[in-house]
């Protein structure tokens, strides 16, 4: 990769030399001007505005307009005169946190590549550092004509620096927050977490630009002399007021269906839509003569369509109570029987033994 900038990094009393190179590339379509009667490209041209002529990029330089509308030039030279340490030199002055950075501050990304051998030993250093501390480097640096502030962090093996702007470049809220005092529900609060949740996680390296793909396939079909169908409009519902609670509820479902939980998700709306209680029927008799009391297995809604009820149910159950009752009265009586008889028979042999004892104690007095 090529190098915008060369220059050191001061940490301390040790210099690194180092080279400054563009950690990210834009990717955007870029379109030209075009004059729509011939299709001829528009182009500006610079051109003076005292003499009316076109002049080159030689003959172009910098001037600072006075509020009078008075133009001081400034030459390269003069602005690499200025004292200022970070001409040529990122100035480390602090190591924070890295949650103490405001994403907001947040600007270009650069890599920090060892310039030579004799800078190998100070980068690793300085990048081991970073590591073991948790910490990323706050530092100043000039680039481009300005002094600008930055942040360095390593990247697998690589110190990276983030341009950042300075705190009074970033403009406060103030105004933008809706107005007036919205409450959010806590059904709302649970919805939201749930869509969260579902949504889950995701791979980054995963993520494309659909629109740029849209407009080369655009481009494509057009030089190829294609006719190219408009594409459909989706209703994104934007500007309307909507039932947040129903929004929320097919935003979990649509996210569940993308990631193939929709026949679950089915599943256990089925269920829970169709219940019904669970009946006893009288089946078999045990071996105590009482009714089984086990229950049917639930069947689906569609067995219960094709199964035809059956008419003399409730005969046939009443003719089984009134056999079982019988079966109970004379098993009643019988078992009554029984127990007189066992009765009889023990009073009878209580008073057989009474008279032995009787006539073996008169035997006893005689003699």
């Amino acid at each position: 990769m090529r190098s915008i900038w060369n220059g050191a990094i001061s940490f301390g009393l040790v210099s690194i030399p180092i080279k400054l190179v563009n950690a990210t590339e834009n990717h955007s379509i870029h379109f030209r001007q075009i004059h729509l009667p011939d299709g001829g490209r528009i182009r500006y041209r610079k051109v003076c505005e005292l003499d009316e002529e076109e002049v080159s990029g030689g003959e172009i330089g910098k001037a600072y307009e006075d509020a009078d509308g008075t133009m001081i030039p400034i030459t390269d030279e003069d602005l690499a005169q200025l004292p200022l340490p970070t001409a040529k030199t990122i100035e480390i002055v602090a190591f924070v946190p890295a949650d103490q950075i405001d994403p907001l501050q947040m600007d270009a990304a650069y890599y920090l590549s060892a310039n030579g051998v004799p800078a190998a030993k100070p980068y690793t250093l300085l990048r081991e550092a970073l590591k073991r501390s948790n910490k990323v480097a706050v530092a100043k640096y000039a680039l481009r004509g300005r002094e600008r502030l930055g942040m360095l962090r390593v990247v697998d093996d690589v110190i990276a620096m983030h341009g950042l702007l300075w705190p009074d470049e970033i403009r406060a809220p103030g105004g933008v927050a809706p107005d007036g005092d919205v409450t959010v529900r806590d059904a709302e609060l649970d919805l939201a977490d749930a869509l969260m949740d579902t949504l889950g996680e995701v791979d980054m390296d995963s993520l494309h630009d659909d629109y740029r793909e849209a407009v080369e396939e655009l481009i494509a079909a057009k030089a190829a002399g294609e006719t190219v169908r408009p594409a459909e409009s989706g209703d994104a519902g934007g500007g309307k007021v909507i039932d947040l609670i129903a929004a929320l509820e097919n935003s979990v479902r649509a996210a569940k269906k993308s990631r193939g939980e929709e026949e679950a998700g089915a599943a256990d709306e089925g269920e829970m839509a169709d219940v019904h209680p669970i009946k006893k029927t009288s089946g078999k008799s045990s071996a105590s003569g009482k009714p089984s009391t086990r229950t049917t297995k639930k069947s689906s809604p569609a067995t219960k369509r094709s199964t035809p009820k059956p008419t003399g149910a409730k005969k046939s159950t009443s003719a089984t109570k009134k056999s079982t009752s019988a079966t109970k009265s004379t098993g009643s009586r019988s078992t009554a029987k029984k127990t007189a008889t066992k009765t009889a028979a023990k009073k009878t042999s209580s008073s057989g033994t009474g008279t032995k004892k009787t006539a073996s104690s008169r035997k006893r007095a005689s003699a």
